[in-house]
């Protein structure tokens, strides 16, 4: 890991497909090795969710964001900030769906975590590296990798 340049990536989506749902944030990391190069926040303006417990999950640092008015507009954003930087992604039912146009390599980060993708993921990572919780999930994937690095 030391060398490559990658994004660690979480999307937040109004539904699990996506040509039922929008993306309400997408939220990445730009790493080289393990060194932080930049940050991508983006979320779709609150009045396009239409999912209240989403609205209510993604109600934090709103100053954070960045706020478009489509998915395809943060997909369009996204693509041109990743340039062709590999992706280590939360490999769910959804993640690979709403990156699909996407031609960037696609891996799962929980391989590089020694972990498998289950539901209660965020809490498992916590309890093994020990961190504190955040409304940032991508921060977490990050100190979970640093941690893992140093082991």
């Amino acid at each position: 890991m030391n060398e490559k340049k990658y994004i660690i990536l979480e999307i937040i989506p109004t539904a699990p497909d996506p040509k039922k749902g929008e993306i309400a944030q997408l939220s990445a990391l730009k790493l080289h090795g393990l060194q932080l190069i930049d940050r991508f926040d983006y979320r779709l303006v609150e009045k396009k969710v239409n999912n209240i417990d989403i609205i209510k999950m993604i109600s934090y640092d709103k100053e954070s964001f960045n706020y478009v008015s489509t998915t395809n507009k943060i997909l369009s954003k996204f693509k041109k900030w990743i340039k062709n930087y590999d992706l280590l992604i939360i490999d769910n039912l959804y993640t690979r769906k709403y990156l699909e146009n996407i031609s960037n390599k696609k891996e799962s980060i929980f391989s590089y975590l020694n972990m498998e993708f289950c539901d209660d993921i965020i809490e498992k990572i916590m309890e093994k590296y020990k961190l504190e919780l955040s409304n940032h999930i991508v921060d977490l994937l990050y100190e979970a990798l640093i941690f893992e690095n140093k082991e």
